[in-house]
């Protein structure tokens, strides 16, 4: 499937199918290829389009979750569209909630997955040894319930992030805004629908976190997915997509 970036302006972006507009939301190691299956299935029904986050282009003093929500912002306004379907994993996730409780018109749905935004426990408690492969190796797939999941070019991805001086420290810039804005008083005042789908097994925002945000939001479906960490969508695709299916179909109008 081509998952081709195509550039407007200051824009960078995957947009494939046609249909109504699923915005995918990447996390702070997000690369695209975590979402090649979502987009596969929900292509055939949706405009599936994946902007990408300028994690390393901003001013490391504006280098935060609101400034990365406003891009997102500005390019929902750039692309013109009147209401989106809003499906984030992690940082993504975050994105996502703060752009639903500024702008709550704009969204159909919301979907959750390992999202931060109340807690996370993000490489296990412990900023990785750059230098140290091996490490990095083992803390990317502490992300994953089956340890196979990270795959040599992921952990590979990661280490180039963790031993650029300049991105690294925008990757700990962006993990200390995400914990000082949490979300716990703003959530009850969101009426959109959100879909919660979550790893029984994440270890980074840990099953209890779910419980919390379906706690919190008024209008939320939780969905566990066994024998799977963090990252859903990669790790349980066919699984993730059937499930995040089967809530859209419920919830048409």
């Amino acid at each position: 499937m081509d998952m081709e970036i195509k550039k407007e302006g200051k824009f960078e972006f995957v947009e494939v199918g046609q249909g109504p507009v699923m915005i995918i939301l990447h996390g702070l190691f997000g690369a695209l290829s975590n979402f090649r299956e979502v987009v596969g299935h929900f292509s055939q029904n949706y405009t599936t389009v994946i902007p990408l986050m300028p994690i390393y282009q901003l001013p490391l003093l504006d280098t935060n979750v609101k400034r990365l929500t406003r891009h997102i912002e500005d390019f929902i306004k750039h692309k013109g569209y009147e209401k989106v379907t809003l499906l984030g994993n992690s940082l993504g996730g975050h994105v996502g909630l703060i752009y639903t409780a500024q702008q709550p018109e704009m969204v159909e749905h919301l979907i959750l997955t390992g999202s931060s935004g109340l807690y996370e426990n993000a490489f296990g408690g412990s900023y990785p040894r750059k230098s140290d492969y091996d490490f990095i190796k083992s803390r990317v797939e502490y992300t994953f319930y089956d340890p196979q999941t990270a795959t040599k070019a992921l952990v590979d991805e990661v280490f180039e992030i963790v031993n650029n001086k300049a991105k690294a420290i925008r990757i700990i810039s962006l993990a200390k805004s995400a914990i000082r804005h949490n979300m716990a008083s703003e959530l009850p005042n969101m009426n959109v629908p959100v879909c919660l789908i979550w790893g029984k097994n994440d270890t980074i925002t840990p099953p209890e976190v779910a419980e919390e945000f379906h706690k919190l939001l008024p209008d939320s479906d939780l969905f566990w997915i066994d024998q799977c960490g963090h990252a859903p969508m990669m790790e349980r695709p066919h699984d993730f997509n059937n499930t995040l299916q089967s809530w859209l179909e419920s919830r048409k109008g």
